[in-house]
């Protein structure tokens, strides 16, 4: 519980997105006209997932002078991952229909997370 309160006084705006993320992802959204924009669906993804492990990048380096790459690479691109993953399969099997996973919003994360990851290594890069 100590390191849970540790990590959420450290990374506060991680964590809200988190909640955020958590949130959106079990809410029934209301229809709206954007539901006719193609793909709209896996960019609301992609910028979903992307800004927060922009965020969480840019807590990491706020909070520490040196990356170390090992931990920051578990925390800022595979746990949104394994997190996406999770959710997909929850909304699959435990919303009784309101929500329905897909194997192609799980690559949108990864594709959002994957950017913010590339940009967050080419900032340490500048910053060293």
């Amino acid at each position: 519980m100590k390191y849970l309160y540790q990590t959420v006084r450290n990374y506060p705006l991680s964590s809200l997105l988190i909640c955020v993320v958590w949130y959106l992802s079990f809410f029934t959204p209301p229809k709206t006209e954007l539901d006719n924009v193609a793909f709209i669906d896996k960019w609301t993804h992609i910028v979903m997932y992307g800004g927060t492990c922009a965020v969480i990048w840019g807590e990491y380096f706020r909070r520490h002078r040196v990356a170390g790459r090992r931990r920051l690479f578990l925390f800022a691109w595979l746990a949104p991952l394994v997190m996406s993953g999770i959710i997909e399969l929850l909304q699959e099997y435990c919303t009784d229909g309101r929500r329905s996973g897909d194997w192609f919003d799980l690559a949108a994360n990864a594709v959002g997370v994957t950017l913010a990851a590339v940009g967050g290594m080419l900032f340490f890069r500048r910053r060293l």
